[in-house]
């Protein structure tokens, strides 16, 4: 009997915290499109063009090695773009740790 509580309060507690993937990817693809409307310069349009650029060309007869450098160049187009806009990034385990702190230090 006690065997059989312990599995259902797992289960109940997996199922509480399963996360809804259906919103989670309409709602980073709106954040995604914001993010990218509110970049407003010339050299940053010009990244974001070329990124757009590399993803609507025909990758099927390419070689290994061209598609290892346009990965390259994908990573690096976006890590510059990342850091332009330098805003302050926080996981959800961070978040987490975060208001526990404040809940037992206040």
């Amino acid at each position: 009997m006690k065997k059989i509580t312990l599995y259902l309060m797992t289960i109940i507690a997996f199922l509480s915290f399963m996360p809804n993937q259906s919103t989670a990817s309409s709602e980073t693809n709106k954040a995604i499109t914001e993010k990218v409307e509110k970049i407003e310069s010339a050299e940053a349009k010009a990244m974001i063009s070329r990124l757009e650029e590399i993803k609507s060309m025909d990758k099927s007869n390419m070689s290994s090695q061209e598609k290892k450098a346009l990965r390259k160049e994908v990573r690096s187009i976006k890590k510059s773009l990342a850091q332009g806009n330098g805003g302050i990034y926080l996981s959800v385990g961070a978040v987490i740790i975060i208001i526990l702190l404040l809940i037992l230090l206040l």
